[in-house]
Order: structure tokens, then C-alpha cells, then sequence
């Protein structure tokens, strides 16, 4: 699975506000996306455990570790203060402080988080506050 760049732009011309409906999905879904049963409000991609983890976006890793309730999570400032949030990853790949482009691996899907089936929880934030990531993703 090779995901086409979210801009064909060089990296530093291309903020992520730019980016709506624009992000390839982190991961090669095996089912329709589903809404997660809880307060959160991003999305669980149903995905075979090992598949490769995508960044949505260009940014730096800041948080890659393990959560109570998110399992393996790994967490990438795009600047213009948005988030991307990768959880119930069976492995991370990367640590923080490290630069991402646009689909590079940054992790493993996983069971890790309390789910009873593999797959990626996927967040984005903007100013701390979660939003639907699937307005975001481009349609296939």
C-alpha cells in the first residue's frame, strides 16, 4: 500500500489547514470506516493486524508511547496548532522528536487498546479540540 503525497507542493508550502479533504487514509481499510462508541471523537479503521500506520500529513512526532484506553499511541503536530493521533498500534516506529512527510510509516496496526479487534483509532485536533477526521480524508 503506497499512498499518492496529500500536495504534490513541497512540504514547506503546504499548511495543514490546506490539507481538508485532501489526507490519504493512515491505513489500507478492510471495512467501511465506523464511529467509535465513546466520548472521542475520531474513528476506528478496521485494519489487519502488522498493516503500516500512514501520516496523514508532513509534522513532528510528539507523543509515542503507551496510553491507558488508546494502547500503543503516537501523536503528530502538524502545526498551525492540528494534531494527528494514531492509537491500538501493535508497534511504533517512531519517537518524539522526529520530522514525518506525508505517508511515511509511522507505525503498526494493532489490538492494543482495549479493542477487541485489529485495526487504527484515528483523531484529528485542532486547538486541543477533536474533530471528524473523515471530512478530512480525500474520497476515493
Amino acid at each position: 500500500y503506497d499512498p499518492p503525497r496529500a500536495s504534490a507542493a513541497p512540504a514547506s508550502d503546504v499548511t495543514f489547514s490546506t490539507l481538508r479533504g485532501k489526507l490519504v487514509a493512515p491505513v489500507r481499510e478492510l471495512f467501511p470506516a465506523r464511529s467509535v462508541p465513546t466520548a472521542r471523537k475520531g474513528v476506528f479503521l478496521r485494519a489487519r493486524e502488522g498493516e503500516v500506520v500512514r501520516a496523514v500529513a508532513a509534522g513532528r512526532v510528539v507523543y509515542a508511547d503507551w496510553m491507558r484506553g488508546l494502547g500503543n499511541l503516537l501523536i503528530v503536530d502538524h502545526g498551525e496548532a492540528y494534531l494527528s493521533i494514531y492509537g491500538n498500534n501493535e508497534a511504533l516506529l517512531k519517537q518524539p522528536g522526529d520530522s514525518v512527510s506525508a505517508g511515511e510509516v509511522v507505525a503498526t496496526v494493532g489490538a492494543t487498546g482495549g479493542s477487541q479487534e485489529s485495526g487504527l483509532y484515528f483523531e484529528l485536533r485542532h486547538l486541543g479540540t477533536a474533530f471528524d477526521p473523515l471530512r478530512w480524508l480525500k474520497r476515493n
